[in-house]
């Protein structure tokens, strides 16, 4: 599609980034990929990253981003505090405010650096767990804002965002990455990688999907 041209993925080492580097590789003549410290409730999700971004080749930027552990104490930064989704329409547990603002304006700053007018991130409002930030509506919003802000002509691409799970599954197999995808990525929010915990809910989402995909295709 655009291989003459170079993109940065934001990449936590999740299955829906690890489907987004395996996109851009397919569409892009240079990838490179971003992940953001914080802190995180599980370091391993950076080690995760790191592994994955080194079997494939792919340069590697790891950004501090501490202060955003200690603005805003949640589930995803703070292992006394209890993952669960929303109750009564409320954001759940899970919810960091602000992350993929910061993350994408972060990403835009280190895209003007080496020259990589292409953008990935692998948000989803089919499957948004109910997070404000993955909306098609703030994609949009904050593309426009980073072009302004910097004079610059980034696009920012979101190949999952009408994906529901089982799509996102379908996609992975549709680039010969289902497999690797399935036991190498860490998608778990009790920081286990491949299949998780499947008690968390990101647990649920993932295999609900994966035996939907399966079921599709006559293999469950």
């Amino acid at each position: 599609m655009l291989k003459g041209e170079k993109a940065i993925v934001v990449f936590s080492g999740g299955q829906d980034s690890t489907t987004c580097l395996f996109w851009a590789l397919k569409n892009f003549k240079e990838v490179e990929v971003v992940t953001f410290n914080y802190n995180q409730r599980h370091s391993f999700e950076i080690e995760c990253a790191k592994n994955i971004a080194n079997e494939l080749r792919v340069k590697h930027h790891i950004l501090d981003m501490s202060l955003l552990n200690q603005l805003v104490p949640n589930a995803l930064t703070r292992d006394d505090i209890e993952v669960k989704d929303g109750e009564e329409g409320g954001l759940p547990s899970t919810f960091v405010p602000g992350r993929n603002l910061l993350f994408l304006s972060f990403a835009g700053v280190l895209a003007s650096q080496i020259n990589a007018k292409h953008i990935i991130t692998g948000v989803c409002e089919t499957d948004f767990s109910g997070y404000p930030d993955c909306r098609d509506m703030f994609i949009k919003s904050l593309n426009v804002t980073l072009n302004l802000s910097m004079e610059e002509q980034f696009v920012i691409h979101t190949p999952l965002m009408w994906l529901n799970k089982a799509e996102t599954w379908k996609l992975a197999d549709d680039l010969d990455a289902m497999e690797y995808v399935r036991e190498n990525t860490l998608t778990c929010y009790n920081g286990i990688p491949a299949d998780g915990c499947g008690e968390c809910p990101a647990c649920h989402l993932r295999k609900k999907g994966l035996e939907e995909y399966l079921s599709e295709k006559g293999e469950l």
